[in-house]
């Protein structure tokens, strides 16, 4: 062996360990970058990241970290897209931080919390909650604290310990149907049961209805999506990752304080130290090749030319710039990426009130059966800023969450279901004065519709220098929500390098076949229809 490719062993050999070492989950697959130099220690090529999110934030640091020149548009003031926040003012004068509402920071999002390593080794801006409770309007109550993490365990626990779930379910449901949930392969699962949606994979494995809630409100609706539009592949995908695929469990960890001060306003600093120019307020229009090679970026107050460009925007902005850039990639392309769908509308409330909920009220509880309302937060249970406000104050937190709203319903008449909701939840917030109120509504959420995967776009483009991120992109990996978004965003980057010929970054992900070998077997036993 060469004493090159001895060097180069050694260190996938230390980036194997590194891997290994951020997960509890010994069988989590490690995908090593192509080969290459280090990094560029000269004439650097630049490149735009357009989108402060966190897929434009995960491509920015891969590439910076390389050498690479990057320029970082971001249309908003602040980074982190949709996690991200702004300061506000409340009636007794209080300043505060509203954002777009509660995210958990799971366990198997390895390449998001990679990420987050680059300024918080330890991640000690975040903190675990100890239970994730879902709680159904027929008081039925699940929890997630004492079911183990490991599959086959992690389900046959929940099966002892779940009142909405029992043997006798399980008995009932069809073993041929059920297999989808055993055996779950990616990106395999996807040619299989993307032209089936949520609601009809459920009806057919007879998953019982009281244990609906389950996946709707876990897993489908953490899509924001009505479950009867939803892929059925995306639905066992969340399966997968977070109960059948891994043993990192269904707990989370969240923030101490705000996003911005916690995870952006840091990271934003560390990569204006690599010498990225971060231009945030500042919007894309288009991008066009020029002659000669090299890509155009037009921002409206000027023309810059870059060597690549990373697309790390919401469907809405990758429409928009996309339908504004006619000389970009193919008109196949260009038609898919026009048709790419949002979510329905979703909000979020965040009351500030006069006086605390009960003590032993979960930082967390998703709800089902409540007119709407996914689930209620109690910030001061975890968020520093918010708990130093209930201390002075002798008040409390409150986050609301409802997705999917009917598009056509009064913003208002929906604000209020949820306030009354809460008072059947938490009887103790009926009296309570609200100090402050801040309603957040958004619908920029990806949909994934059923037999809508082929037309959604991969990381490379047709165009071999552009490539695209964000949790709306094809990565052929077991991942969702923001670890999609920082998977892809790393995996641009790394495309991009591997074409220059630098060596790109280590990924990884939960197994993407069923991790349990005991599923496996089960399933083999019997014959799929």
């Amino acid at each position: 062996m060469k004493a090159s490719q001895q060097r180069t062993a050694a260190r996938h050999g230390r980036d194997r360990k590194t891997a290994a070492r951020r997960g509890r989950d010994r069988k989590a697959d490690v995908i090593m970058p192509a080969p290459g130099r280090d990094r560029f220690t000269g004439d650097a090529p630049s490149t735009a990241v357009i989108g402060g999110g966190i897929a434009g934030l995960a491509a920015a640091t891969a590439l910076a970290e390389r050498g690479v020149r990057v320029t970082l548009y971001e249309h908003e003031a602040m980074l982190g897209g949709r996690v991200a926040g702004r300061r506000t003012r409340l009636a007794d004068g209080s300043e505060v931080t509203m954002s777009r509402g509660f995210h958990a920071f799971f366990r198997q999002y390895y390449n998001l919390r990679g990420l987050l390593r680059r300024t918080d080794p330890d991640l000690s801006a975040l903190t675990p909650l100890p239970d994730y409770p879902l709680r159904h309007s027929s008081g039925l109550t699940d929890s997630f604290a004492r079911v183990p993490r490991t599959p086959p365990w992690s389900a046959l626990g929940f099966l002892a310990l779940s009142p909405t779930f029992g043997w006798r379910d399980l008995a009932a449901m069809n073993p041929r149907a059920a297999l989808a949930l055993l055996d779950v392969r990616v990106p395999e699962v996807y040619e299989r049961y993307d032209g089936v949606s949520a609601v009809d994979l459920l009806r057919g494995i007879r998953f019982p209805e009281a244990a609906h809630h389950l996946a709707f409100e876990v897993f489908s609706r953490s899509f924001f999506a009505d479950p009867g539009e939803l892929s059925a592949a995306e639905l066992l995908v969340m399966f997968h990752i977070y109960f059948l695929g891994s043993s990192e469990g269904l707990l989370f960890d969240v923030p101490r304080e705000p996003f911005p001060q916690a995870l952006w306003e840091p990271l934003g600093r560390y990569l204006e130290q690599l010498g990225v120019d971060v231009r945030t307020g500042t919007p894309v229009l288009a991008v066009r090749p020029v002659a000669g090679g090299g890509l155009a970026v037009d921002s409206g107050r000027a023309t810059d030319r870059y060597q690549g460009v990373v697309l790390a925007l919401d469907s809405t902005g990758l429409r928009q710039v996309v339908g504004a850039s006619g000389e970009l990639g193919s008109a196949r392309w260009r038609q898919d990426i026009a048709g790419l769908r949002t979510a329905p509308p979703f909000l979020v409330s965040r009351l500030w009130l006069d006086r605390p909920v009960r003590a032993e009220r979960a930082g967390f509880l998703g709800t089902s059966g409540y007119d709407g309302l996914d689930n209620v937060s109690v910030l001061d249970r975890w968020e520093g800023e918010a708990a130093r406000w209930a201390e002075r104050t002798g008040g409390s937190v409150v986050e609301l969450h409802a997705y999917a709203v009917d598009e056509n319903a009064e913003p208002k008449d929906v604000q209020e279901r949820l306030v009354a909701r809460l008072h059947e939840i938490y009887p103790e917030t009926r009296d309570a004065r609200v100090v402050g109120a801040r309603h957040e509504w958004r619908a920029d959420c990806p949909l994934f519709p059923v037999d809508g995967y082929g037309r959604r776009p991969s990381v490379p483009t047709p165009h071999p220098r552009v490539m695209v991120a964000g949790d709306l992109v094809r990565t052929g990996l077991p991942v969702a929500l923001m670890e999609r978004a920082a998977t892809s965003g790393f995996m641009a980057a790394n495309a991009l390098l591997a074409a220059w010929g630098v060596r790109g970054h280590v990924l990884w992900t939960v197994p993407r076949t069923g991790r349990s070998w005991a599923l496996r077997a089960l399933a083999a036993l019997v014959p799929r229809e």
